[in-house]
């Protein structure tokens, strides 16, 4: 069976598929029919066998123009991906990779940028196998709404400069929602909402054009691509965002500290 669905007793629904596009299959039909939900990140299902978990493993088949063979063999190498096979004819490497399921997880977008969408990547399960652990977490944070608001360019310019913005001006937002990807490790909140204040005075620097950088415009798949685990999807028919878990920071800092 592809598709499973778990309804637990808090009224949250566990819903196994075939990896992200599956799933994100399903989502998007259901957004169209008018429903509205919240997905967390996507998890690999672990099974146990004489005491031991074991996770999933995929066998990927990869090719592309040579010169970018070397970003994807380091890429995939450092999500715990092993290479079986490897030939050229053409100018084209084929590739052949063992990998586990969640070294996956986020890497078509980068596989796409890395190869200048010259690439072609397929992939099929292999087997269940032992965890290798030492799993690198995303390196850079999230920029998190700060108010509830309507997203200006006067607040925006200052928070273009800590990251890449996922949204464009005159977006509703609200406190809690992630409206970009710092450039740093840990999470930051910008005010995108704030207006400049009006005053008598002429300050310098005023008429002069400041550029706005063209956001980056996530997708249901990016989506899910993106998000930790302290984030969800939110999925409406008319939206999809980001957002925190706990969209307060201060309720967020007393969680980490175990208030909450």
């Amino acid at each position: 069976m592809a598709l499973r669905v778990d309804i637990q007793p808090t009224g949250e629904w566990i819903v196994s598929g075939r990896g992200e596009l599956h799933l994100a299959i399903l989502i998007e039909r259901m957004r169209r029919e008018g429903y509205e939900f919240q997905v967390s990140r996507p998890q690999v299902i672990v099974k146990e066998v004489d005491g031991q978990k074991l996770v999933p493993f995929e066998r990927v088949y990869v090719e592309v123009p040579e010169v970018h063979s070397g970003s994807v063999i380091q890429k995939l190498g450092s999500r715990h991906g092993e290479i079986k096979d490897m030939k050229t004819e053409g100018g084209i490497m084929s590739m052949e990779f063992i990998i586990p399921t969640r070294g996956l997880f986020g890497y078509r977008t980068e596989f796409l940028t890395d190869t200048r969408g010259l690439g072609l990547i397929n992939t099929i399960f292999d087997s269940f196998q032992p965890d290798p652990g030492n799993w690198r977490e995303r390196e850079q944070g999230s920029l998190v709404a700060h108010e509830t608001g309507v997203s200006v360019l006067y607040g925006m310019l200052p928070a273009q400069e800590r990251g890449t913005l996922f949204i464009v001006p005159a977006t509703p937002v609200y406190k809690g929602q992630v409206v970009g990807q710092n450039a740093r490790t840990g999470d930051i909140r910008v005010n995108v909402c704030k207006i400049k204040q009006l005053s008598n005075m002429r300050s310098k620097g005023d008429g002069s054009a400041e550029h706005f950088n063209t956001p980056k415009i996530m997708n249901l798949e990016d989506s899910l691509e993106y998000i930790g685990d302290d984030e969800l999807v939110e999925v409406t028919p008319k939206n999809i965002r980001i957002r925190k878990k706990i969209l307060d920071e201060m309720d967020e800092k007393r969680k980490a500290l175990g208030l909450l």
